[in-house]
């Protein structure tokens, strides 16, 4: 798989993808507010899940690479959610990006493609994206994607301890028509 950005490709892993992945998960920053990948293994198995999910439905969170320098940028794509909830089954949308590439648009950019893949390849009619309650960030992404967020969808993670920092979730969504509409 491939798709590309105006800055950026969204690609299958590979081997090479690995010593990169897991130094970017090696970052506090980056994993403040994702689950942690403390050890290389857990790094691989990360990628070796997304190998196995693209396998199975033709997408996955892909290996995301600057387009001029072929620099690993982190991980952007789609994931059926493997947990149930109120709004599953569902198709959800989310990135792992490197520290140095923050505040430069490329979150947001990768998303975009994989949106337009969501929706036109893989014809979802909604695509969601969760994050915790305090990753500010990640939410501003999913607004600045014309995702929608209420309240009352928010919830608490299936598996999550009480108290544990990731536990309360915010979701936004989109629906096929709403992306439609837009363009």
């Amino acid at each position: 798989m491939r798709l590309s950005s105006q800055r950026m490709i969204l690609r299958s892993w590979t081997d090479a993808d690995r010593e990169p992945f897991a130094q970017m998960s090696e970052n506090p920053q980056v994993m403040q507010h994702l689950r942690p990948l403390a050890t290389r293994a857990a790094c691989d198995a990360w990628i070796d899940f997304q190998m196995k999910h693209e396998s199975s439905h033709g997408f996955c969170l892909w290996a995301v690479e600057l387009s001029q320098s072929n620099a690993f940028v982190g991980a952007v794509g789609l994931l059926h959610v493997g947990f149930a909830s109120h709004f599953t089954p569902a198709v959800e949308i989310g990135w792992r990006i490197a520290r140095k590439y923050w505040g430069q648009g490329l979150a947001t950019e990768a998303a975009r493609a994989a949106l337009r893949f969501g929706f036109q390849e893989v014809q979802a009619t909604e695509l969601v994206a969760h994050a915790g309650i305090g990753n500010t960030r990640s939410h501003r992404v999913m607004a600045r994607l014309g995702m929608a967020h209420n309240s009352a969808d928010d919830f608490d993670r299936p598996g999550a301890a009480e108290g544990e920092p990731l536990r309360r979730q915010v979701l936004f969504r989109l629906s096929r028509n709403t992306w439609l509409s837009r363009l």
